[in-house]
């Protein structure tokens, strides 16, 4: 008898659960135990690891700025623009990121060498300085600037280049940072910073070698450790699938085929899925009491009131838009051919309404020339489509051939998810509507905020 009881019971999700915390405080200390001793080596590793690589970024960032000088003294003497100028000496005097590379190395232990090669490279970029004061300063002797950094006041020009005329000079200066001369002094700088990154990539991998063979040592524990819980998280996954993960998504998919929840894994789980299926039977048998008559409008076969505010309390709001559908001068119609006429019209907008949207979707009738369209599993955005809708939906409606008079519709749309509960949805709606108006007949507007 306790047998049957327990089998039809289940085993207890908190019992499983505080075995599970059992199991994972057991690995948490083993893990912790065997990764102590090796964070000093990881650490080790880790920090050299980090140096190496803020030493070599020091040394791309002087070759960097050394290319950000080449490219704005270039930009000078083409354009002659004294912003790039400005930016030249920005660089140069203010941001100073060649000075600040030297800097950083010089900080560090162990990388002589690297940091010969770099300042070497530093050299060099002085060097160049210099024919690049000189073809600047024709720049400006050309464009007769009179407000220049004092360095460049200190340069004079040679006889020959004071007498070239203004296009000359600007030609000459174009010369200077273009010609081979200049470059071959540029590779020197791109020779030297090279040097320093081999140098640094020798110093990297002897101190990564060692680093990695004190690891090494320790790994063979870990991967012992992580053998033992490797099996402990697969029994807990297996265990967490069997007993709640699986029923889970098996109880989604009964649950989306309208039926019942089986009553199978852990004990609380089963105890929901009971709950579960005597509220899914009470709901079946509701939904069987209320008829045709009760939930539909008698006139135009669409919902009425009353199913209306069954389908908006029961809706998903983050799978549908709403779409309220107003017949622009539907008083006058009746006024004008009467309301044995009005009665077709509404009759006409139904059934155009139903071949528009899918057999999924509802169509309900909640005033008098009030109808709304709940289009369902829309999770995604349709707005083209809904236009497209909208714009078939008039024509037909302005169509007389059937004898009936031509018509048309305002419609207000919002999607569910812009609304935090159904009454929201409809006041929100009822807002798009309003602005459908507002714009005039034959429209429709979506909700905007």
């Amino acid at each position: 008898m306790i047998l049957k009881q327990k089998e039809k019971d289940g085993i207890s999700l908190r019992r499983v659960h505080f075995w599970l915390i059992v199991g994972a405080v057991i690995i948490s200390g083993l893990m912790f135990y065997s990764t102590y001793h090796l964070s000093t080596s990881f650490r080790s590793l880790t920090e050299t690891s980090e140096q190496q690589i803020e030493l070599r970024k020091a040394a791309r960032e002087l070759m960097d700025a050394s290319d950000y000088l080449t490219e704005s003294v270039q930009r000078f003497t083409v354009l002659g623009d004294k912003k790039y100028l400005d930016e030249y000496f920005t660089e140069a005097f203010g941001t100073k990121r060649r000075e600040e590379a030297i800097s950083r190395m010089s900080a560090a232990n162990g990388n002589d060498a690297a940091l010969a090669e770099l300042q070497e490279a530093m050299a060099s970029s002085l060097e160049l300085m210099n024919r690049e004061y000189y073809a600047m300063r024709l720049v400006i002797e050309a464009k007769r600037y009179t407000d220049y950094p004092d360095e460049l006041k200190e340069i004079e020009l040679s006889k020959e280049d004071q007498a070239l005329s203004p296009e000359e000079k600007m030609q000459r200066a174009s010369v200077m940072v273009h010609d081979e001369e200049y470059y071959v002094q540029k590779n020197l700088i791109r020779e030297d910073m090279r040097a320093s990154l081999d140098e640094l990539e020798i110093m990297a991998y002897d101190t990564d070698a060692s680093a990695l063979s004190s690891l090494s040592k320790e790994m063979a524990f870990v991967r012992l450790v992580i053998a033992f819980q490797t099996i402990v998280i697969l029994l807990m996954v297996w265990l967490t699938s069997r007993l709640g993960i699986h029923p889970v998504l098996n109880a989604v998919d009964q649950i989306k085929a309208d039926s019942p929840i089986p009553e199978v894994g852990a004990e609380e789980f089963r105890y929901l899925a009971r709950a579960y299926n005597k509220m899914y039977e009470i709901y079946k048998n509701s939904l069987e009491r209320l008829n045709f008559k009760a939930s539909h409008d008698e006139l135009t076969g669409a919902y009425n009131r009353s199913g209306y505010d069954l389908l908006l309390s029961s809706v998903d709001l983050e799978n549908v838009y709403m779409l309220l559908f107003d017949i622009d001068n539907f008083k006058e119609i009746n006024d004008t051919y009467g309301h044995a006429v009005g009665d077709k019209v509404l009759i006409k907008l139904v059934s155009v309404l139903k071949r528009y949207f899918r057999s999924d979707d509802y169509v309900c009738r909640i005033g008098g020339d009030e109808f709304v369209v709940f289009m369902v599993h829309a999770a995604k955005p349709q707005q083209q489509q809904i236009e497209e809708k909208i714009t078939g939906i008039n024509r037909e409606l302005a169509n007389t051939e059937d004898g009936l008079p031509s018509a048309s519709v305002s419609v207000g749309i919002v999607h569910g998810s812009e609304s935090s509960d159904a009454e929201d949805l409809f006041r929100k709606i009822d807002d798009a509507m309003y602005q459908a108006k507002q714009r005039g007949k034959n429209t429709y507007s979506f909700y905007k905020k």
